[in-house]
């Protein structure tokens, strides 16, 4: 009689707990087994090679450099810009945020420097005016810049002189940071110290017809 009585009891405790929501541990740990199968796998984006070998190692114009480039090349409100080797866009954020150029365009070959550049200009606020394009800079068109800013090496500037004078309207100016275009004639020339290192910045207007040797 005794133990019937434990019985019913423990019965009737079993009853209670099932009935306030509990459930036996065998099965708490069988439905979280489910739960983690049914879960989705997540992973971090994986950022795509650049098209080809950079032609150049980034390195970034200091903002002081920048603000001369912009002001020998005299950009304002009807301009657009383009920066080959935009890096994290610097150049062009800076052309539409202090200089109110009507637009500004960076050519880069390393989408990592694009992720960059993009985020860079989204938290500056200039994203309707800022694009930045993924692209080799000797297969691009340029043909609407009125304004061409380039941080390369003297024999990529000279590479690229043709393809300037073949897309670039006359009067539209280019500017370079410490490097020349061999031949072609920079009609300004300034220095810009930073840091105790010198830096160079070359300026040129296209010309209506440029010399034959040059193209």
């Amino acid at each position: 009689m005794i133990f019937l009585k434990r019985t019913i009891a423990l019965f009737t405790i079993g009853v209670g707990l099932v009935s306030a929501g509990c459930t036996p541990t065998t099965n708490a740990t069988t439905q979280g087994e489910s739960i983690q199968a049914q879960a989705p796998t997540t992973s971090t984006p994986t950022p795509s090679a650049p098209l080809r070998s950079p032609d150049v190692v980034y390195v970034p114009t200091p903002n002081e450099v920048v603000d001369r480039m912009l002001t020998m090349a005299n950009v304002g409100k009807d301009d657009v810009l383009y920066d080959l080797g935009s890096g994290d866009g610097r150049i062009p954020i800076t052309a539409v945020q202090k200089r109110n150029a009507r637009r500004a365009v960076g050519i880069e070959i390393n989408p990592e420097r694009i992720e960059e550049a993009n985020k860079n200009a989204q938290q500056a606020g200039v994203t309707d005016r800022v694009t930045f394009l993924n692209q080799d800079l000797f297969e691009s068109n340029f043909s609407d810049a009125t304004v061409m800013t380039l941080y390369l090496l003297p024999s990529l500037n000279v590479k690229l002189r043709p393809q300037l004078f073949s897309q670039l309207k006359p009067g539209t100016r280019i500017v370079s940071h410490d490097f020349d275009m061999g031949e072609w004639k920079p009609e300004r020339v300034e220095k810009v110290e930073v840091n105790g290192r010198t830096h160079t910045v070359y300026l040129w207007t296209v010309p209506e017809n440029p010399p034959a040797n040059l193209r």
